[in-house]
């Protein structure tokens, strides 16, 4: 599943949606990315919003 998310500038997922996978785990996939937390990213001494591409895999659990 391949997932594009903005990461606020206190390092929370500010938004986040699927680019491509299976439509059954798109809502497990968006709430899992949305219980991340990041370290805010600086530049110039100020913080600033990135877009984060990621790729992620579900396994099933035995």
């Amino acid at each position: 599943m391949k997932i594009e998310a903005i990461i606020a500038r206190d390092g929370t997922i500010r938004d986040a949606r699927v680019v491509s996978g299976h439509p059954l785990l798109t809502a497990a996939a968006i709430d899992a990315v949305r219980q991340w937390r990041y370290r805010a990213t600086v530049l110039n001494g100020v913080s600033v919003e990135v877009v984060l591409a990621l790729e992620g895999n579900f396994r099933l659990a035995q």
